[in-house]
């Protein structure tokens, strides 16, 4: 065992050393800091080995290593199952407590349980914070301390808590002593990936300035790229919410509904799964393999669908008007489960997140909490009309657009819609409630 009490930092959605509570709160022991990264093989083995999130997490990772280098030290970056990695960890050090920041989903919670049942039984207490929301699972509640499933008086909680003081302000760059230790920087390649073509953009909240008026046009790129660095912890969400003005409430609706799905997340896990509303587990979908293919490469012969997949496929991004568009077309239009569609995107997604994907998939199909009701089925001509009238949006992403290269649709609006009509009826007709 290495000589002397440490306190271990573990890394996880939280990539940066300014504003990152548990970081902070380590470095206040006064015992030297040891930082640690795992690459959880119960994550990466499912992966692709070039996939993208995890060349860009590696880069994030070399910049932290590189900061703390200039603090005498360097980040512990490991590879394994996180059980047997914490077991070597307290074999090896005289750990006085273990600091991480909270993650929210069904397996984070398992995987934290049982690695604080393990440092307990080593007399190690594992402290986790607050940090990558504004406000946690039980902090906007109803007044009978249940969770609000509907997202409107969810905001209105919400804000008036926001507005009420409750929020921690960011706490810059952390202060105080790392362990002196140089540990080797792992190769790319010896954990098992190697570099990806697709990146992670920076953000860029300049953006905001347009965001009200053309938060819904594919075409202009007018979104800020913000998504993938909140999903790994590369920006404080205090930072964030701190720099909006009173112009900015319709971008802040869009982060209050990322921690309203995270908390809807933690308090019902079995929406990973299955319906939010079990009267639709009676639907009777008619998912079809070569149409879901289809779907995927961006060939249904509806531009505004194929647009945003071949967006999707090509950089790992897509427009979150399309994203409605996509997923609606793929659950109503084609009938198809939408657990399918989930699982595309949660692979191709550079911002993929689990309980925001879950609750706009079953958003789309009707299925989940606050959803659009079952029998709204978007029109993927009107969505063009409204919304890329030019067909910029179009023409970007699909050259062969107006030639006989481009495919007819491959399904026809009007049958569409009505046979997704009496699929849900019949669906919510034919469900019987467990007993």
């Amino acid at each position: 065992m290495i000589k002397g009490k440490v306190s271990v930092f573990w890394f996880r959605r939280d990539l940066r050393l300014e504003d990152n509570t548990a970081l902070i709160r380590a470095l206040e022991t006064g015992y030297p800091v040891l930082p640690v990264f795992i690459f959880d093989i119960q994550i990466i083995d499912e992966l692709a080995v070039d996939d993208p999130r995890v060349f860009f997490i590696y880069g994030q990772l070399q910049q932290i290593n590189q900061k703390l280098a200039q603090r005498n030290s360097s980040l512990s970056v490991l590879r394994g199952d996180p059980l047997a990695v914490w077991k070597e960890l307290s074999d090896s050090y005289d750990i006085h407590a273990v600091y991480a920041n909270k993650d929210y989903e069904p397996y984070a919670n398992s995987r934290d349980r049982e690695i604080g049942d393990l440092l307990a039984c080593r007399s190690i207490p594992f402290h986790r914070f607050k940090d990558q929301v504004i406000f946690e699972e039980h902090e906007i509640v109803k007044k009978d301390g249940k969770p609000y499933t509907v997202f409107t008086p969810y905001k209105r909680k919400w804000l008036e808590k926001f507005r009420g003081g409750s929020f921690l302000p960011p706490a810059g760059e952390a202060s105080g002593a790392f362990l002196r230790i140089s540990a080797d920087f792992p190769r790319l390649e010896a954990l098992g990936f190697k570099p990806s073509q697709l990146k992670v953009l920076p953000y860029d909240l300049s953006r905001l300035k347009d965001y009200p008026h053309l938060r819904d046009l594919p075409g202009p790129d007018a979104t800020t790229y913000l998504s993938p660095h909140l999903r790994f912890g590369t920006v404080s969400i205090r930072k964030i919410v701190g720099s909006l003005g009173p112009s900015d409430e319709i971008f802040l609706s869009e982060l209050i509904w990322r921690e309203f799905f995270m908390q809807i997340l933690f308090h019902f896990p079995q929406v990973v799964s299955q319906n939010f509303h079990p009267k639709y587990n009676g639907i009777t979908w008619n998912t079809n393999p070569d149409d879901f293919e289809r779907w995927c490469r961006g060939e249904t012969g509806y531009p505004m669908v194929d647009a945003g997949m071949r967006q999707l496929n090509a950089t790992g991004y897509m427009h979150n008007r399309v994203r409605m568009v996509t997923a609606g077309f793929l659950c109503k239009h084609l009938l198809t489960d939408w657990r399918l569609g989930e699982a595309y995107f949660a692979e191709q997604l550079l911002d993929y997140e689990l309980s925001s994907n879950n609750g706009n998939w079953q958003w789309a199909a009707g299925t989940g909490c606050d959803a659009a009701p079952y029998f709204r089925v978007f029109n993927p001509t009107e969505q063009v009309k409204k919304f890329d009238r030019d067909l910029e949006y179009i023409r970007q992403w699909i050259p062969e657009f107006g030639t006989s290269a481009y495919p007819e649709p491959m399904i026809d609006h009007r049958f569409a819609r009505e046979r997704a009509l009496e699929a849900y009826r019949k669906g919510i007709e034919n469900y019987l409630p467990e007993s």
